[in-house]
């Protein structure tokens, strides 16, 4: 493929992450043409079209995927949707930007990781965190070994009071795959397993609540709820993950819950030499020399471009240049492994070793 030509981008699902993929490479002009779009509710993609001037508006994501003109598709869809739509696109030569979580089970993620190197496509899975500057500057001195051996992390999100659309799809387990765990969880794996150097995962041992959407508490402000229909998913799950090197991680997410938080996400790696804090926007690099505690406050570099447009930069590189992206679908697949087994270790209450057979 040329290196200035432009990928003409299909989106599938109009709704808000759409919408903010759509805003994100009208930033990357050179780069990428927004061809189509399409939603479930056809007139939100004629809307999306009206404001974006974007050429082409389908009834269905099939239309837009058989469109000869696309070269890669972006999809923004319910949980449920991910591995259908994106075998579908893989199949018919696209590449595809896939939301996280990749899947809803570990079978959904194997589908799409084998139909991903049969195909011999891109796809990437967007977690924009690992893309923002302040993880970035971290990884930069992990790489480096400032930290030494990275042989503990810890990383959550405890939202207050923060249940997203109750009742809806978000809600159900058989379309959302999941609660926090699967919603807000998949990014705290992702960046930890990122900074940590991408250990590989051996065992899980985790346990998954549900004490507040049953009684129709906690509720957010993400999402319309639909009183007519059900909870059936966790609000707060916690795990201990042991890696192959002997180190570990331990996991901690809810949408509800009554402690002292300030909402925001959270990473600690604990190295032999150094480590690293992560607190929403914030992060330090803490050390000990001359017998003394010593931290360092990272701060934001000038003229910063933003995490979601050095993501969707990458996607274009490794289309243009055939490589495998940085959360390539096997990263999709490791995350999707390690919460089917927090799952099962929640119900059987018994440590789960990984399988790793696709």
């Amino acid at each position: 493929m040329n290196s200035k030509e432009q990928i003409r981008l299909g989106i599938i699902g109009a709704g808000n992450i759409g919408n903010v993929h759509i805003q994100t490479f009208g930033q990357l002009p050179e780069d990428a043409f927004i061809e189509a779009v399409t939603d479930s509710y056809y007139p939100l993609a004629q809307q999306r079209a009206a404001q974006y001037g974007i050429p082409k508006c389908y009834q269905s994501a099939e239309e837009l995927i058989a469109d000869p003109a696309v070269d890669a598709v972006v999809i923004g869809v319910p949980n449920q949707w991910h591995a259908p739509l994106a075998v579908q696109a893989l199949q018919a030569g696209k590449h595809v930007l896939l939301e996280k979580p990749m899947a809803i089970d570990v079978p959904s993620a194997r589908e799409i990781v084998r139909a991903q190197r049969e195909s011999g496509k891109v796809l990437m899975i967007p977690h924009q965190m690992r893309w923002e500057w302040l993880p970035l500057q971290i990884k930069e001195q992990v790489d480096k070994g400032a930290l030494g051996h990275i042989y503990n992390a810890k990383t959550g999100w405890f939202r207050r009071k923060g249940i997203p659309g109750w009742g809806t799809w978000f809600t159900q387990r058989e379309q959302s795959g999941g609660g926090p765990l699967i919603d807000i969880g998949v990014h705290m794996l992702d960046l930890a397993f990122f900074l940590m150097g991408n250990p590989k995962p051996v065992s899980v041992y985790g346990s998954a609540y549900a004490e507040f959407g049953p009684r129709k508490r906690g509720i957010g402000t993400w999402g319309t709820p639909n009183w007519d229909g059900r909870f059936d998913v966790e609000d707060l799950a916690t795990a201990l993950i042991k890696m192959e090197d002997g180190s570990t991680l331990s996991l901690e997410v809810s949408w509800a819950v009554h402690m002292d938080t300030d909402s925001q996400h959270f990473i600690h790696l604990m190295g032999s030499e150094g480590g690293a804090s992560i607190r929403g926007g914030q992060g330090k690099l803490l050390t000990e020399t001359f017998d003394r505690a010593i931290e360092t406050s990272l701060v934001t570099p000038e003229k910063d471009e933003g995490g979601r447009v050095r993501l969707s930069r990458h996607f274009i590189e490794c289309i243009r240049e055939g490589k495998q992206p940085d959360t390539s679908a096997m990263t999709g697949f490791t995350n999707n492994l390690i919460l089917d087994a927090i799952y099962e270790s929640s119900k059987t209450g018994h440590e789960v070793i990984l399988d790793w057979n696709l």
